[in-house]
């Protein structure tokens, strides 16, 4: 794990004067910061003004991200980590205590993956999957649990998926490391209730996202691999962790197809089975664009170069979830549908005015 120095990011630091009283910053940490989703959630927190902890693999990307931060009004410490090292993950976090403060916010996001039929997988790329897209997430949480428990405060975001409920063909790996995580965080939650702990922990279930994954990760599909339509903008993504950093919640889901998906997969699952045997395949693939083969993948060690937050389906996809505007805002909207009831039942139990006659 290496990080930028100190110095530098001191130097952007306005100090209050002597006795005047400083307002606590957010300190947060985000995996995978470099790219996709955590590059996005590192720009809604970066407009709030927190000092943000950047782990990934791609110094390229965490530059570019930590000159983001900047102009947007916030601070960033850049930490090379791979997050399957539990070692590294615990370097990040305390530097990120040395650097900005105990840490409030930790969001578990970084992720590779492989698009391949289980029978042409490889034993490694079952343990490289799982150690970064699952145990990455565990030794996340253990580095972040270290400074929390003892102030007894801070959240934990797990990014997840609709995956983590209902496994789709050609995605296995990821798909068990997502189931792993939902169980992972069941019984973390259950342990911090027994100890009465108020460390939150919240898991945030995706849909599909526009992010640049499609374009790095390991693939034998002969077409080049897509989200599962509709596809929404990481922004949305990025909106969702926001909220659950920041409100008591203990899962959120994320667009009207997460909740199709999970709810739909409890009630019928031989249904969703026979579904996706017949459009599993097909829609995560664009028809008509060969897979180039031999290209470079992200599985083993980082691809060179910054790839944003964006990948290339912006012509097709969503910038809005009307779904998690209303759970956002589900609270006044049954306060105003209560309203609305109870002054169409007070109208009809109005009794009608007496009518003039000549």
């Amino acid at each position: 794990m290496e990080t930028v120095t100190e110095s530098e990011h001191r130097a952007n630091q306005t100090l209050s004067p002597p006795g005047a009283s400083r307002v606590k910053t957010e300190v947060v940490v985000i995996t995978g910061a470099s790219a996709g989703v955590g590059r996005a959630t590192v720009r809604a927190f970066a407009k709030r003004g927190a000092c943000i902890g950047l782990l990934a693999r791609g110094r390229d990307g965490l530059e570019a991200a930590k000159k983001e931060v900047e102009q947007l009004g916030g601070q960033a410490l850049v930490c090379v980590t791979d997050t399957s090292d539990s070692g590294q993950v615990e370097a990040a976090a305390a530097a990120v205590e040395r650097e900005f403060g105990p840490i409030d916010i930790w969001v578990n996001n970084a992720m590779v993956s492989v698009f391949s039929p289980v029978i042409e997988m490889k034993p490694e790329e079952y343990k490289r999957v799982t150690e970064v897209t699952y145990l990455g997430y565990v030794w996340g949480t253990m580095a972040a649990l270290k400074s929390m428990r003892a102030r007894n405060k801070g959240v934990i975001i797990q990014v997840g998926s609709a995956l983590a409920y209902r496994g789709i063909p050609l995605q296995s790996a990821y798909c068990a490391a997502k189931h792993a995580i939902q169980g992972f965080v069941d019984s973390l939650r259950t342990e911090l209730l027994h100890d009465r702990s108020k460390v939150r922990v919240c898991m945030v279930q995706m849909p599909a996202l526009n992010t640049p994954q499609f374009r790095w990760v390991r693939s034998r599909l002969p077409n080049k691999a897509q989200p599962v339509p509709p596809i929404f903008q990481p922004e949305v993504a990025a909106d969702a962790i926001l909220y659950a950093a920041t409100h008591n919640k203990r899962e959120v889901y994320v667009g009207a197809p997460t909740v199709v998906a999970i709810v739909g997969n409890k009630i019928a699952p031989r249904i969703a089975d026979w579904y996706l045997s017949r459009r599993g395949y097909r829609s995560q693939q664009l028809t008509g664009e060969p897979e180039d083969k031999g290209r470079p993948d992200n599985l083993m060690a980082p691809l060179r170069g910054d790839y944003g937050a964006h990948g290339v389906f912006d012509d097709r996809s969503k910038d809005f979830s009307w779904q998690f505007w209303v759970d956002k805002n589900r609270n006044w909207l049954m306060g105003l549908a209560g309203v609305g009831l109870g002054l169409a039942w007070w109208l009809r139990r109005k009794p009608n005015s007496p009518g003039c006659s000549s």
